[in-house]
């Protein structure tokens, strides 16, 4: 017989299923609440279980329904997450959302400055992948609700994005989240402003007003929930009509930090297919780096897509290095290494910037107005290259503090 109440469900199950659960949800009018738990660790840990999903439903005002939960090693932030999903698809409007408290380690800030060298892309849906993405040590982690995430599943990707926010240590990454295009992009920051995501990322930007919409909806509703520490935005360009506006884009509002290349789609976008040597959009890469350079933010590189072919992403990071970008997408753990290693400043470079810098500091220590390493006159842009080299072998532990000291010994 077919139930006479409506029925939601959210999550995964099945032998292959891991770090997820299965949950339905059927109001009822009457009754209390029946909870029926499917689990390998119930012994051990079904009485949380049940504990958790009693208190969800009781914090979302629902009073009486049967809950169905088949748990696959789920954390409490992922059953917390299934649960409200089905809540919801239920049709059942929560009174509030079900939020565990949020964890201390999720607490720490990000500026504008910082290195993003990499940034490991994490489907929206899959929490399997967000317990140890910060172990691997990315300057940023994306958890996505965009391209990795079915349509039929956004809802619920943003119920699980949101609680990782609040719940995943991810060891000091920068904490980003790729939204979705126009207005579901816009709502998708109703779900993740309040709950300290670091940046943004605006996916096919083709004009400055969809960075400054997304800006203003960030805004009221940081106002409207006390949130002060601001966010930072990274649009991406992914047509060849956002590659001739790189620059606007890049310089449309004070809160971008970065500006990146997705090259699946602007390929798609000019009619080609992409190619290992690039040459068909070599245009907009360098389109992407002067634009974001003239605006003064990072210029970022498109994901290498080939996980198991180290030799070809070494030679694009080296490539993208040398066209001036200062980062690179993954899609892999495994290439996150590679990439820190292939962006860091080898030893000739640092040794010729701290030569530099050095020279630099003795002539204005000295009141001079030129700079001269030996016979050669150092020109300003050149000094600030060095200095920006030196620092940034500081920040990946290539230089000491004492370096100034180990160099003039040299």
């Amino acid at each position: 017989m077919a139930s006479k109440h409506p029925v939601g469900a959210a999550g995964q199950q099945g032998p292959q299923v891991r770090s997820d659960c299965w949950i339905e949800v059927e109001p009822r009018q009457s009754g209390g609440l029946d909870i029926s738990l499917q689990s390998k660790v119930a012994g051990m840990y079904g009485q949380s279980i049940e504990g958790l999903v009693g208190e969800g439903c009781r914090v979302m005002g629902l009073d009486h329904a049967r809950v169905t939960v088949v748990d696959q090693g789920a954390l409490p932030f992922v059953l917390a997450a299934r649960l409200e999903a089905a809540v919801r698809r239920s049709g059942h409007e929560p009174a509030a959302p079900f939020l565990l408290p949020a964890a201390d380690h999720c607490g720490y800030a990000s500026r504008p400055g910082r290195l993003r060298r990499s940034r490991l892309y994490l489907p929206g849906n899959e929490p399997k992948f967000y317990p140890n993405a910060g172990l691997h040590g990315p300057d940023g982690v994306i958890l996505d609700l965009e391209d990795s995430v079915a349509p039929g599943e956004k809802d619920a990707a943003r119920c699980l994005v949101r609680n990782a926010l609040r719940a995943v240590n991810f060891y000091g990454s920068e904490r980003m989240v790729r939204i979705n295009q126009g207005e579901r992009g816009l709502d998708d920051l109703d779900w993740i402003i309040p709950h300290n995501v670091h940046l943004v990322l605006i996916p096919k930007v083709e004009d400055p007003g969809q960075v400054t919409a997304v800006d203003e909806r960030i805004r009221a509703i940081a106002s409207a929930t006390g949130r002060g520490e601001p966010v930072l935005l990274m649009p991406i360009i992914e047509s060849a009509l956002g590659a001739w506006k790189a620059y606007e884009i890049a310089a449309s509002c004070e809160r971008v930090a970065a500006l990146a290349i997705g090259l699946e789609d602007y390929t798609a976008d000019i009619g080609t297919q992409r190619t290992a040597m690039g040459a068909e959009s070599f245009w907009a890469r360098c389109q992407v780096v002067n634009g974001a350079k003239a605006a003064g933010v990072q210029p970022i590189d498109t994901v290498f897509s080939d996980v198991s072919d180290t030799e070809g992403l070494i030679a694009s990071c080296v490539e993208a290095k040398g066209l001036g970008f200062v980062g690179k997408g993954c899609i892999h753990p495994r290439q996150i290494a590679e990439v820190h290693r292939a962006f860091a400043p080898d030893e000739v470079e640092i040794a010729k910037a701290t030569r530099i810098v050095l020279a630099f500091e003795e002539a204005e220590a000295k009141g001079l107005g030129v700079v001269s390493l030996g016979s050669k006159m150092i020109d300003a842009p050149v000094v600030k290259r060095a200095q920006t080299t030196v620092a940034m072998a500081r920040e990946v532990g290539l230089l000491g503090d004492d370096w100034r000291d180990s160099r003039e010994e040299d």
